[in-house]
């Protein structure tokens, strides 16, 4: 990193103003960059999961069913076993399609703190449910981390490139 010239380090070490102003506008620029492939990045991880039903949900039918018999939060177990289980399809074809929709968005750019907030939904999901039927517990640390990634991008800008930067794309895409 390189400092202004006029940067001054007192005794105890603290840089003046300008040194600070320095620091954090190239702080600034490396979060925006970060900030940006991490968008991309969760944008692709819901686009891998996602397509992994596009051909068709039926494998998901003993996870779903499985998944009541093995969570022991109180509610969610109840839930997964009268409304989710028997009705695994809907679900499945629901998880599906969020995750492609979720996907897609954040790859493009466009609504990308909506898509955030829906694939914060979708982690919480997996980190609730699917998490409890992984045999090697840290393992669920895989699905808690997708849920610290899509929360992070609910307040992150969408960065470049991102098509809900252009006058062009409606209001209700933009982030």
């Amino acid at each position: 990193m390189q400092y202004h010239p006029s940067v001054a380090v007192d005794a105890n070490g603290n840089f003046t103003v300008a040194a600070r102003q320095e620091f954090y506008h190239w702080d600034d620029a490396a979060g925006e960059m970060v900030m940006q492939y991490d968008r991309v990045v969760a944008g692709l991880f819901w686009l891998y999961y996602a397509s992994q039903k596009w051909a068709g949900v039926g494998w998901m039918k003993p996870l779903i069913q499985g998944a009541a018999a093995v969570n022991p939060i109180p509610g969610v177990h109840e839930l997964l076993a009268l409304v989710v289980a028997p009705n695994w399809f809907w679900f499945a074809v629901a998880q599906a399609v969020g995750e492609t929709v979720v996907g897609l968005l954040l790859v493009l750019g466009l609504a990308t703190r909506k898509a955030a907030v829906l694939g914060l939904l979708l982690a919480l999901n997996l980190a609730l449910v699917v998490a409890w039927e992984a045999s090697d517990p840290g393992f669920r640390w895989l699905y808690y981390l997708a849920v610290l990634v899509n929360a992070e991008l609910i307040f992150a800008e969408a960065g470049w490139p991102a098509l809900g930067r252009y006058k062009f794309v409606p209001a209700w895409l933009r982030s």
